[in-house]
């Protein structure tokens, strides 16, 4: 909050409180202006002076300071100096301040009364000094982990390209190896799927239809690079329109199943279904594993999307992995 609105809304609490307590004293008018000024302003405004000593002096050079020994004496020694003040200047306006019942009050007993009254507004000046300070490290903290998880989600989209970019020129370059007619058609479909990568996934979330036809991209791509020996079963149900969802987030299963699965067998397509509506999406993904197609690099792409789940969608995703000895299914529903 700016120090501007903080003084208002101290200023507008302060002058409700002397606002109540003149309407709730209509019935004392006979003190006169002179008393109704002693009461009413005069003892308030060294009580509220008494408040912000404590909130502004000397809770922030003592208490926050953990000198909690300097903190009880200049205490004390303010609130002894308080109460003789206020004593002294109740001998001025004796018959507002000192009379009670057409009987005049004892020092000692007028003196304890104020020691409590002004303990009062230390407490409170105590108690809003340290929720007030809560609050502000509650927020400190809440904008140090948005920074941090922000600065997590940037450093893990940046895994993305290289991760992905390694896998495709790995494709490519068995390719260009065995001198195939499709090496250009690949490095072409490369290139469209790098321009979405670079240029349109720079938002939180993206249109699905666009990130749907980014996996179509991909999938084309691996479809050149096995040539008439890539076998995927790819179906999309449900009305695509409109719907939004975090980019990059479903390539990394499509890319583990080209990568450790076995995708020239007919008789064992990889099987790729999306379903969608208006506000979920369930991803489904099926490959039998090839035993010889692992790499030593470890899955650098599903650690990085559980982890965007996780910080992207807290409490709206369901991910089951099934990692079987001949097979690996993938179900993914998403909350969208």
């Amino acid at each position: 909050m700016k120090k501007s609105w903080q003084i208002f809304w101290h200023v507008f609490f302060w002058l409700s409180i002397i606002s109540v307590f003149l309407l709730l004293a209509q019935g004392e008018m006979r003190l006169g202006s002179e008393g109704m000024f002693v009461v009413f302003f005069l003892y308030p405004a060294i009580n509220i002076s008494l408040f912000y000593l404590n909130y502004l002096v000397y809770i922030p050079k003592f208490l926050d300071k953990k000198k909690y020994a300097a903190y009880a004496i200049i205490i004390v020694i303010t609130l002894v100096l308080f109460g003789l003040g206020k004593y002294g200047i109740g001998l001025f306006f004796k018959p507002y301040v000192l009379v009670r019942m057409h009987e005049t009050i004892g020092f000692w007993q007028y003196f304890i009364s104020t020691i409590f009254a002004s303990l009062t507004f230390v407490f409170l000046s105590t108690v809003l000094k340290f929720t007030t300070d809560w609050f502000l490290n509650e927020r400190i903290q809440r904008d140090l982990e948005n920074q941090r998880l922000s600065a997590e989600l940037s450093f893990l989209k940046s895994q993305i390209n290289p991760h992905f970019l390694f896998n495709s020129l790995n494709s490519i370059y068995s390719l260009a190896y065995q001198r195939s007619e499709t090496t250009p058609d690949a490095i072409l479909k490369l290139s469209e799927i790098m321009r979405y990568m670079l240029y349109e996934c720079n938002d939180n979330e993206v249109s699905l239809e666009k990130e749907l036809q980014y996996l179509q991209n991909y999938i084309d791509l691996q479809k050149i690079r096995f040539g008439k020996k890539a076998y995927i079963d790819f179906k999309i149900n449900g009305k695509v329109d409109g719907q939004q969802i975090v980019p990059l987030l479903l390539i990394a299963f499509i890319e583990n199943a080209f990568k450790h699965g076995v995708a020239n067998d007919p008789g064992s397509a990889i099987r790729l279904l999306i379903e969608v509506d208006e506000s979920h999406l369930y991803f489904f993904i099926q490959n039998r594993k090839h035993n010889n197609n692992k790499d030593n690099l470890g899955g650098i792409g599903l650690i990085n999307v559980k982890r965007r789940l996780d910080l992207l969608y807290p409490g709206r995703y369901k991910l089951d992995i099934i990692d079987g000895k001949e097979t690996y299914t993938c179900e993914l529903t998403l909350d969208l």
